[in-house]
């Protein structure tokens, strides 16, 4: 008979957030292998850490023993999840076999035979439940092995897929070799982590933390530059055969001049050339380039958001970029949508982002933003950027890698479509 358990999508979220990115496998259930604590004590010897759930009526009550069950006393974590959230109290040291006795100086105990669970009236106050009695009646008990959410396997998995991925980015060329270097335009709200993901970019490709480009949350954005940006490997050698242009973000009435996007796109605006809001660059500008080539002009456009605030935007704001997108479909530029911050959804653990785009909040949240600026949800992708860390996460750098593979391709299908346009 296979065993499922009570726990919720988001109860097992919940924990696994909480106690560091665990997978919980079921070991034990009182209603399917009885009610009795010498059953559960059998199953869960040796099986390192654990943690033993029982369900009432009105909320989940657990323990999770980070030792296991062993023979000297352990630290325990009591935990409570109900409607209103999840609160917990550490208790120990204490043995983790006479928590299933009844004992008159516990102030915590699971008596399976009884079906209850006594909870002196401290610890009900600590998790915050709203019972008034010691004795709380339990409908099932489950208990689960805890284990790491990327083992050994999956761990090797990522490293493999994270080499394939550079080797296919670093073997990339541009379409035909019309171009030396693709250029790719990131355009998006201010704040939205356009200079993050090409410190991001950097980061990987070089090994290391880099932090070149500077971020920051000013309410005005930071890059006031039109910036464009090589990428060197780690070995130093030259450049890879593409290129991140960065530029002012995006606002309602302010930031990047939406004149400036086409100059942009056609080639004319000069490396670190100055915005400004008011008024976009004009062919009176000492560097302005007039006669553009196909090296010059952007090749694929990528529109960056934060997946946590893009339904915030205003309707003015919103209309704005629509109207940048009607263009680039008018005059047949490719572009597509870049989310960050995925890390930071609720719930969220590092497994999570292996499988990302079945994960279902991310799934809804893709959903969300078609409905907003239309975007096709293949033409939509993830990241977590490097914003704070000092050391890179195979993972991350995995979910960067893909996006960028990504939009290079797209750029070549771009540029294998010119012949056609002309």
């Amino acid at each position: 008979m296979v065993m499922r358990t009570r726990l919720t999508w988001q109860q097992e979220k919940c924990l696994q957030n909480y106690f560091g990115g665990k997978r919980f496998c079921l070991l034990y259930k009182a209603s399917v292998q009885k009610f009795f604590h010498q059953n559960l004590l059998g199953t869960c010897e040796n099986q390192g850490p654990t943690m033993i759930v029982v369900y009432s009526e009105n909320c989940v009550i657990g323990m999770y023993l980070k030792e296991g069950f062993q023979e000297k006393d352990v630290s325990i974590t009591i935990f409570a999840l109900q409607d209103t959230g999840f609160s917990l109290c550490a208790k120990g040291p204490d043995s983790p076999y006479l928590l299933f006795h009844k004992r008159k100086t516990n102030d915590f105990s699971i008596l399976l035979d009884k079906k209850a669970v006594i909870i002196s009236s401290a610890i009900r106050k600590m998790l915050q439940l709203t019972a008034h009695n010691d004795v709380i009646p339990i409908q099932e008990c489950e208990a689960f092995r805890c284990e790491e959410l990327l083992d050994e396997r999956k761990t090797r998995g990522i490293a493999v897929l994270h080499s394939n991925l550079l080797q296919a980015l670093r073997d990339y060329k541009p379409y035909g070799d019309l171009v030396q270097h693709t250029r790719v335009l990131l355009l998006g709200p201010i704040g939205a982590g356009k200079s993050s993901f090409v410190n991001s970019v950097k980061s990987v490709f070089k090994g290391s933390i880099t932090h070149q480009i500077l971020v920051g949350c000013d309410e005005d954005g930071i890059s006031d530059k039109y910036r464009t940006y090589s990428i060197r490997a780690k070995d130093d050698s030259d450049p890879l055969p593409f290129i991140l242009c960065d530029s002012l973000g995006l606002g309602e009435n302010a930031g990047l001049h939406i004149d400036d996007v086409w100059h942009i796109l056609k080639g004319h605006t000069p490396d670190r050339y100055q915005f400004d809001s008011m008024k976009p660059i004009t062919s009176n500008h000492p560097n302005y380039t007039h006669d553009p080539l196909l090296k010059d002009r952007i090749h694929c456009v990528v529109f960056v958001f934060d997946i946590n605030s893009f339904e915030m935007h205003s309707s003015e704001l919103v209309a704005k970029i629509k109207k940048i997108r009607r263009d680039l479909i008018k005059h047949g530029i490719l572009h597509l949508a870049l989310l960050t911050h995925v890390d930071s959804l609720d719930l969220i653990t590092k497994e999570d982002l292996t499988d990302i785009y079945n994960y279902s909040p991310v799934k809804s949240k893709l959903e969300a933003f078609h409905g907003v600026f239309g975007f096709a949800l293949s033409d939509i992708l993830v990241v977590s950027n490097y914003v704070s860390e000092w050391q890179l996460d195979p993972v991350k750098d995995m979910l960067i890698l893909s996006a960028l593979k990504e939009i290079l391709y797209t750029a070549n299908e771009f540029l294998e479509d010119l012949p056609l346009n002309k």
